[in-house]
C-alpha cells in the first residue's frame, strides 16, 4: 500500500490556492467553503442551452481509471467537456498496464502526450499521491478515489448537497452508516464534515464494519440504528463493498438489512426533516428501500447532479492554481537570471 503525502505539502500552492486535489483532510475550512461557492455557480449550468464555459478551452484531461467506474467517470468526463477541455479516457483494462507496464511507465507515457491533468481513480491507496509527486509542475491531479483511503469530490458534492438543502453546517448532526470500514467516502466525509464545523458526527456500523480507534476522527460510534439516528439531520448511507471484504464480516445480506438498512420506520428514529443520502450505486433491499431512496426526503438524485458542479469547480481551480504556481515559477527564474 502506498503512503499519502500530508496534504497540506502537495496540495495547495505557496499562496494557498489548490494545486492537486487528493484528499479533503488537512485543508483549510476556506478552501473548502470556496469549492462549494464555486460549484454553486454551477449546478444550473445543466438548465441552460449552452452547457459550457471556456475555463479549460485549449487543455486536456486524462482520466485514469484503473478501478470500474460508471457514475464517477461519466460525471468527470461531462464536467470537462462542459469546461471545454479536450477529454481522454484511458481503458485501463486493454491498456498497458495490463499488460504488465507499471504505473509509473503510464504516467510518464501520459506525459508525452502533454496532458494538463490527470483524473485518477485505483484500488492503492495513495496512487493519486504518488502521481502527483511524479508529474511536472504544470499538470494538475485530481483523486476520483484511492483504495480505502480518500474520494475528496464524492465528500464535497456530499457537502455542497447538505448546504443547498440546510444552509449552515454548524447547528447538524450527521449520521453515515453502513460500511464505514472499507469506504474511502465515509474517511472524506468526515474529515469535511469536520473541517466545516458540525456540531456532531455519528458512525453507526456492526462492529465488524467499524475501523479500529475510528474515534480519534472525531465521531461518535454507534451500533444500533434506534440510538444513533436519534435526532439528526441528515442520513449519509454507504453501500457494502463487498468486493474489498476479505473474510465473512455479516452473517448476511438479510440480517444487515434488517439491522442497518434504512427503512421509514428506521428514518423515524431522525429527525422529522432528515435528509436521506447515498453516494451510490444503491443496493436497495440491503442498505436502503426503495420507499425511503425515492421519497421525499431522498437527495440521491441530487448528488448526482451536484457532483458534476463541484468537479467542474475542483477542475478548474486546480488548473488555476497550477498556472499560478507556473508563473511564480517563471517569474522567479527570470529573476534569477537577470
Amino acid at each position: 500500500m502506498l503512503s499519502p503525502t500530508p496534504a497540506d505539502s502537495i496540495q495547495l500552492t505557496a499562496d494557498g490556492q489548490l494545486k492537486h486535489f487528493l484528499t479533503t483532510e488537512g485543508l483549510p475550512q476556506a478552501l473548502l467553503t470556496q469549492i462549494l461557492d464555486t460549484a454553486d455557480s454551477f449546478v444550473d449550468m445543466g438548465e441552460q442551452q449552452v452547457k459550457k464555459v471556456p475555463l479549460l478551452r485549449g487543455k486536456t484531461v486524462a482520466n485514469l481509471f484503473f478501478e470500474a467506474s460508471t457514475r464517477t467517470l461519466s460525471t468527470f468526463e461531462l464536467a470537462a467537456k462542459r469546461l471545454s477541455a479536450d477529454v481522454l479516457n484511458l481503458n485501463i483494462s486493454t491498456s498497458s498496464t495490463a499488460k504488465g507496464e507499471t504505473l509509473k511507465d503510464t504516467l510518464m507515457t501520459l506525459r508525452a502526450m502533454h496532458c494538463d491533468m490527470f483524473v485518477v481513480r485505483h484500488s492503492a491507496s495513495g496512487a493519486a499521491h504518488f502521481i502527483a509527486e511524479q508529474v511536472t509542475p504544470d499538470v494538475a491531479v485530481i483523486n476520483a478515489g484511492d483504495g480505502r483511503h480518500a474520494h475528496p469530490t464524492q465528500a464535497m458534492l456530499d457537502m455542497l448537497t447538505i448546504r443547498r438543502h440546510k444552509g449552515e453546517f454548524t447547528p447538524l448532526k450527521v449520521a453515515i452508516v453502513g460500511d464505514i470500514l472499507h469506504s474511502r467516502v465515509a474517511r472524506s466525509q468526515i474529515h469535511a464534515l469536520r473541517t466545516l464545523g458540525v456540531a456532531e458526527i455519528r458512525v453507526i456500523a456492526p462492529m465488524t464494519l467499524l475501523p479500529r480507534h475510528i474515534e480519534s476522527l472525531g465521531v461518535k460510534v454507534y451500533t444500533e440504528m434506534s440510538r444513533g439516528l436519534r435526532d439528526v439531520d441528515v442520513v449519509m448511507m454507504l453501500r457494502l463493498q463487498k468486493e474489498r471484504m476479505q473474510t465473512a464480516l455479516l452473517p448476511s445480506e438479510s440480517e444487515f438489512y434488517k439491522l442497518y438498512g434504512l427503512t421509514e420506520a428506521k428514518l423515524a428514529y431522525a429527525k422529522p426533516d432528515a435528509l436521506v443520502m447515498h453516494p451510490g450505486p444503491i443496493n436497495r433491499g440491503v442498505e436502503i428501500e426503495s420507499a425511503v431512496a425515492d421519497g421525499p426526503r431522498s437527495l440521491i438524485l441530487d448528488q448526482v447532479t451536484n457532483g458534476i458542479a463541484v468537479r467542474m469547480a475542483v477542475m478548474s481551480m486546480a488548473m488555476s492554481g497550477q498556472l499560478t504556481q507556473q508563473n511564480t515559477l517563471t517569474s522567479s527564474a527570470a529573476a534569477y537570471e537577470a
